[in-house]
């Protein structure tokens, strides 16, 4: 099995991509969904994540934007909340990995994927990129998104040119949908040969 590790930067259309994958019949591990679920009610981390972070959680499960706030700014903080996410989120990517073993390709789409120094448990990177005005303006279409939250969002994560410069393959996103298909079926082509070697 060949592991692709997916990544961009925020607003660059990787969710947009990882469904791409899917439609071509690729297993996808959605990092930031796990997280989602893992957060929701009755999920695994609320009640670590209310315990250290009180206030940000309750029923419906962590209130995202609330614990946003008060990690976003501070760097320990979210070194602590990392602490409670990160090991959950790899036990679920592991069960994915198991679930999935007899399959010639997967995809692990992680947001801080070389933030975090998870490259190296992947076969090949692909970096979802796209203008940068274009990035800033798909992200603040976002609901409740704001400048200052955006460059905060920005200022965790590598420079797209930089991760670009460290993937073995760019897909771009600032094209036609059919042109970032493209991209994707060629990735796929060259894992199957990849595959055969």
């Amino acid at each position: 099995m060949i592991v692709l590790g997916l990544t961009g930067s925020v607003g660059m259309g990787k969710s947009t991509v990882a469904r791409m994958f899917r439609d071509e019949g690729v297993p996808v591990f959605d990092a930031d969904a796990a997280v989602h679920r893992l957060q929701g009610p009755g999920g695994a981390l609320v009640a670590g994540i209310e315990a250290a972070f009180p206030g940000t959680a309750g029923p419906d499960g962590v209130d995202r934007t609330a614990l946003a706030e008060r990690v976003l700014a501070d760097p320990e903080a979210l070194r602590r909340l990392e602490a409670i996410v990160h090991p959950e989120v790899a036990r679920e990517r592991d069960t994915f990995l198991a679930a999935h073993k007899d399959a010639p390709a997967v995809v692990l789409d992680i947001p801080l994927l070389f933030e975090k120094g998870l490259e190296k448990s992947v076969d090949k990177v692909a970096v979802v990129s796209a203008d940068p005005e274009i990035q800033r303006i798909r992200t603040l279409a976002r609901p409740g998104m704001t400048a200052e939250k955006y460059l905060r969002i920005l200022s965790h994560q590598l420079p797209d040119s930089e991760k670009k410069a460290r993937a073995d393959f760019v897909i771009p996103t600032d094209c036609s949908l059919d042109e970032t298909r493209v991209s994707v079926r060629h990735i796929l082509a060259c894992l199957g040969r990849g595959g055969d070697s």
